[in-house]
């Protein structure tokens, strides 16, 4: 396959999307291969009922047995496990959740938009676990500067360490009075709160606030349906000069030639490109290990306002939520686990019908009682990395396309149940502070991976020894080879890490500009 462009980027999410709008911005060709369709969205969208779907609405069986956020009504979204398999062991459960179309994941990410500080950064400087990443909140700041605007991000500024300020539209927006009681419970407790900080519009997304800049430079080309299989490399200068794909619809091979590549294809599809490209770049023996995503504990607790039972809630009672960022391990130190988590919470709506001791009519009469009382909180909890979670190729599972699959092992440890074990009695305590009855409360985390927050596998270091790549996301073993998706992480916190990528992918880009105008390779 032939072209002019001198860049080839593979995915078109979060790390390819920026990495094409910021080198096309730049004056350099880019050719971006992704391995799904361009889903026009105004024209392949159709209502239908739920009696006109085969499945009625559930979806036919083994197509998604690890996404639960999937169902019959956006099953082209996902990605197909049939086709595109993966394994894990029994006792180690892990969620892959995969998009395959134009803009990757970011065409139904929840935009929560948050940035990364130096306790996340420099990590083992605070607690001394694990390793520090090679830049510092300060070298990252003006990349986070530069993305906020292009994607609209609302929030409000509070002056937190542990959540830097950002540019923000202002969130001016008043709370009712439950979600008051609830601040002034976090308050008395020096709990931090704040209003969420959100990317804005319902596709704020890589298909419409990155590529449409990219494409209109005339710099870059997408190929859609592209499966890539692994990278080819000059094996005089070891230097990477292209990749193998294959045609998603009619199978066919092809080669696409490049000066440099930037892989973002989302953390576990990167890494599993460079195992099957002959474990490239890999001299620490770290590709794929300390592999971590962030534990949830969904519905950590419910309550009810007791005010708003029975319809009698007066206006401005519900409605309405926020953030509690960060709070445990930063001036002390807690004795059962390091580091800490945050939450979501709201307030309105109803509580699920599991909750309510009773059945049948009673059941009914109550939940008729409860009809938008209920305040809810979501934990987010960071996860160490760890070596030995990590990924490899099972070359006995192939995919529709005779790619290898991998094989994921990941498991939590004492650290992540501990503090999963804090977020709910904390949470429960505060809802109770508020004046709400607390009706449900659980510590129980969802599997590994169904946040889709997985992260780490080739992350970046200062010691080509212990990491895959430096402090632009360039991989030590190839110069012209670099990878702007989560994979990079040396650590996640509990805050959602797209803001980052995208902010790694600009500055990494940059870098790539300015090694390719100086023409180091």
């Amino acid at each position: 396959m032939k072209s002019d462009h001198d860049v080839l980027i593979i995915g078109s999410g979060a790390a390819g999307g920026m990495a094409a709008y910021t080198l096309t911005k730049l004056g350099i060709k880019c050719l971006m291969l992704d391995a799904g369709p361009a889903i026009d969205f105004e024209r392949h969208r159709t209502m239908k009922s739920v009696a006109d779907l085969p499945f009625r609405g559930f979806g036919r069986p083994g197509r998604f047995p690890h996404v639960t956020q999937a169902s019959e009504f956006d099953a082209n979204v996902w990605a197909d496990e049939k086709e595109n398999p993966y394994t894990h062991a029994p006792d180690e459960p892990f969620y892959w959740v995969r998009i395959r179309s134009l803009g990757g994941k970011t065409t139904r990410w929840g935009r929560a938009s948050w940035r990364l500080s130096d306790y996340e950064f420099k990590c083992k400087d605070h607690d001394g676990f694990g390793d520090n990443w090679p830049v510092s909140y300060k070298d990252l700041a003006p990349y986070y500067d530069r993305v906020e605007p292009i994607f609209h991000v609302s929030g409000r500024k509070e002056g937190f360490p542990q959540l830097p300020d950002g540019i923000f539209l202002p969130d001016e927006s008043t709370d009712s009075s439950s979600v008051q009681r609830f601040l002034g419970a976090c308050k008395k407790h020096e709990v931090p709160t704040t209003k969420q900080r959100r990317s804005q519009g319902t596709l704020a997304s890589s298909v419409n606030l990155l590529l449409p800049d990219a494409l209109a430079t005339g710099n870059l080309t997408i190929v859609p349906n592209a499966v890539v299989r692994e990278l080819s490399r000059d094996p005089k200068s070891n230097l990477v000069n292209g990749a193998h794909f294959i045609d998603r619809l009619s199978k066919r091979d092809f080669h696409v030639p490049a000066r440099a590549v930037v892989l973002g294809a989302s953390t576990l599809e990167s890494i599993r490109i460079l195992l099957n490209s002959g474990n490239f770049a890999n001299s620490s023996g770290t590709l794929g290990h300390y592999l971590f995503d962030q534990f949830y504990v969904k519905n950590v607790v419910t309550a009810i306002v007791p005010e708003a039972k029975g319809g009698t809630a007066p206006r401005g009672l519900m409605g309405g939520g926020g953030y509690i960022a960060r709070f445990r391990n930063l001036k002390t130190r807690e004795k059962k686990f390091l580091r800490g988590y945050s939450y979501d919470f709201g307030s309105g709506g109803n509580p699920a019908p599991r909750l309510i001791p009773q059945y049948g009519e009673a059941l009914l009469k109550e939940m008729a009682q409860l009809q938008n009382t209920a305040f809810g909180l979501t934990t987010m909890g960071e996860v160490l990395p760890r070596f030995e979670n990590h990924c490899v190729i099972n070359s006995n599972v192939k995919d529709n396309w005779g790619i290898p699959a991998l094989h994921i092992s990941h498991k939590y440890t004492d650290n992540e149940f501990e503090m999963a074990k804090d977020s709910m009695e904390v949470a429960a305590m505060l809802c109770k502070e508020a004046g709400f009855e607390v009706l449900s409360k659980h510590w129980e985390m969802v599997p590994p991976g169904e946040s889709i927050h997985e992260l780490g596998g080739c992350r970046m270091g200062s010691d080509p020894k212990k990491s895959v790549l430096n402090a632009f996301n360039q991989t030590h073993d190839v110069k012209n080879l670099y990878v702007t998706d989560g994979s990079a992480f040396v650590s996640g916190g509990s805050q959602n890490p797209t803001l980052t990528i995208l902010a790694l992918s600009m500055r990494a880009s940059e870098h790539l500009a300015d090694q390719l105008k100086r023409r180091t390779f």
